[in-house]
């Protein structure tokens, strides 16, 4: 298995729609760093949260939510509550190739402020 470098990942970008909006070089103009790298892409996190707040002590079933639990808000900033935890969407749109697999994970950036992204898998053709 090999690490594809950012020129692979601009030509996909470029000819095959594989990131939208595709951001061609890294930008660090007053935010967290997003766009192309090398050896990666930094995605964006929109302004759309789900923040889960367990005020009800309601029991956390992946496969079936209280929808209850959720909070859901547009916004620029996202205040996390203790003992909680947001979901969030990227402003990206992926198309993975078929014989591709991404992992995605957090920026160090987030890390110094105590916010965990789990380590998560694009898989193929998603």
């Amino acid at each position: 298995m090999a690490i594809l470098s950012d020129k692979w990942i601009r030509q996909q970008a470029q000819t095959q729609a594989m990131i939208e909006p595709f951001v061609e070089a890294q930008r660090r103009d007053g935010c967290i760093s997003y766009g192309l790298s090398s050896y990666g892409y930094d995605a964006r996190v929109a302004d759309e949260f789900k923040i889960f707040t367990n005020i009800d002590n309601a029991l956390v079933d992946p496969k079936n939510f209280d929808a209850t639990s959720f909070v859901d808000r547009k916004t620029d900033v996202c205040v996390i509550p203790p003992n909680s935890f947001a979901l969030a969407r990227t402003v990206e749109y992926f198309r993975i190739p078929r014989d591709v697999l991404v992992i995605c994970l957090g920026k160090s950036t987030y890390a110094r402020c105590g916010i965990i992204v789990n380590v998560t898998p694009l898989e193929p053709g998603w």
